[in-house]
């Protein structure tokens, strides 16, 4: 019985160190860019877009397509960059597996 008590309180504390984990992810920004900076997108480790900078350059009236095509890949890289730092930040806890709904 003393072996079940002092399992369920380490995993106590890993659900809580999980959640503070998780919790901090909020808090991290992380920048994605296309078009060599021209367009940049800040999201944070919950994949929130904070901001989305567009620098004149990039804009083209005659070529509307093209800077959607850079939002859209600014957007993509920093989601990524999201997932990478979530899954290096919670892997510690899971091992590496991918735990659905966790991150």
């Amino acid at each position: 019985m003393n072996n079940m008590n002092q399992m369920m309180k380490q995993v106590k504390k890993m659900q809580e160190q999980m959640m503070k984990a998780q919790e901090e992810l909020g808090t991290k920004s992380i920048e994605g860019t296309a078009g060599g900076g021209v367009v940049t997108v800040v999201v944070n480790g919950h994949k929130n877009v904070q901001s989305i900078v567009i620098k004149p350059e990039a804009v083209d009236p005659d070529d509307v397509e093209m800077l959607q095509d850079l939002v859209l890949t600014a957007v993509n890289d920093a989601l990524n960059k999201a997932d990478e730092l979530a899954n290096k930040d919670m892997g510690k806890f899971t091992g590496g597996m991918k735990i659905p709904g966790l991150f």
